[in-house]
């Protein structure tokens, strides 16, 4: 297999980012995705895709490209629960580990509540406490589930 000559290709204008380069990416944790996420090589492109992805406060940051060594580390983890289906066919769900520290809330529609009821700003780790508390009181009102000797946890189990 032929090893990649650059790490990425700009998101906007696909010019060429070599490996430990600088680069910018978005601060908005969607534009993050691992693996997918957004790489620009300059403050121009990054800006360019502001208005296409809707960011209401967004902001550039400058990064440094992983070396050549590093993205085939990256590369070579395994992908979690990520199958390839024919097209048409729907994807069933893998259940989220127990303690998995995957965000479970729509980081946008609750910065912009807190954006309109207060002016204030939502920091990430705001997202992963929110998380924790769901995972709670999802944990709760699946064991309340349980004991009543149902398999469906409904609002009243809350």
């Amino acid at each position: 297999m032929n090893e990649p000559s650059v790490w990425k290709k700009c998101s906007t204008c696909k010019k060429e980012i070599p490996f430990r380069s600088k680069y910018w990416a978005c601060n908005v944790s969607t534009c993050n995705v691992k693996r997918k996420s957004f790489a620009f090589c300059s403050v121009e492109c990054w800006d360019a895709h502001i208005p296409v992805m809707n960011h209401r406060s967004a902001w550039s940051e400058e990064k440094m490209a992983p070396s050549r060594e590093e993205w085939a580390r990256v590369l070579a983890e395994p992908t979690e629960g990520k199958v390839s289906l024919p097209k048409g066919e729907r994807k069933m769900e893998q259940p989220s580990a127990p303690n998995s520290d995957e965000i479970l809330v729509v980081a946008s529609k609750l910065k912009a509540y807190i954006r309109d009821r207060s002016g204030m700003n939502t920091s990430k780790d705001t997202l992963e406490a929110l998380s924790d508390m769901i995972r709670n009181a999802a944990d709760n009102a699946i064991d309340k589930a349980r004991t009543d000797g149902r398999k469906t946890v409904m609002a009243r189990d809350f």
